[in-house]
């Protein structure tokens, strides 16, 4: 940023700057091109001036050679940052759907027996002679 004074009044340029730098991503295409690039260079200073217009750096250039040398095309294209995604097995959504009808049934089960209970103190106060259990009424 500048600053320039003319008879006591100051005046600032502005200056664009982005918040964050973004990375670069190319395609395994764009890569093998900038490779064909760099191979036809032969005099002095012209794979640098090549490198510094494309806007990359030597390492880059030989790990994507090193790639490019051992076959793997699939290694030139950008990779995907981040943690892999898990491929949930279907065991263990089945083992999921089972534990869940499990509580489901057991919650039902308690509701059943807390309904026994209820029916159990009402006759008890209303004096009405329930059944044993295994009598039939």
């Amino acid at each position: 940023m500048t600053v320039l004074a003319q008879a006591g009044a100051v005046a600032v340029a502005e200056v664009e700057v982005s918040a964050k730098a973004k990375r670069q991503r190319r395609s395994a295409k764009e890569k093998l091109r900038i490779l064909g690039l760099a191979d036809a260079c032969t005099e002095v200073g012209e794979l640098g001036a090549m490198l510094r217009r494309e806007g990359i750096y030597s390492s880059s250039l030989s790990s994507w050679r090193r790639a490019r040398d051992l076959g793997e095309l699939n290694a030139l294209e950008p990779k995907k940052r981040g943690p892999k995604p898990v491929v949930p097995d279907a065991r263990d959504k089945e083992i999921a759907e089972l534990k869940k009808a499990v509580a489901k049934a057991e919650l039902r089960a308690k509701r059943a027996e807390g309904l026994v209970e209820l029916q159990k103190k009402v006759s008890e106060l209303l004096g009405i002679q329930l059944p044993k259990e295994g009598e039939t009424p």
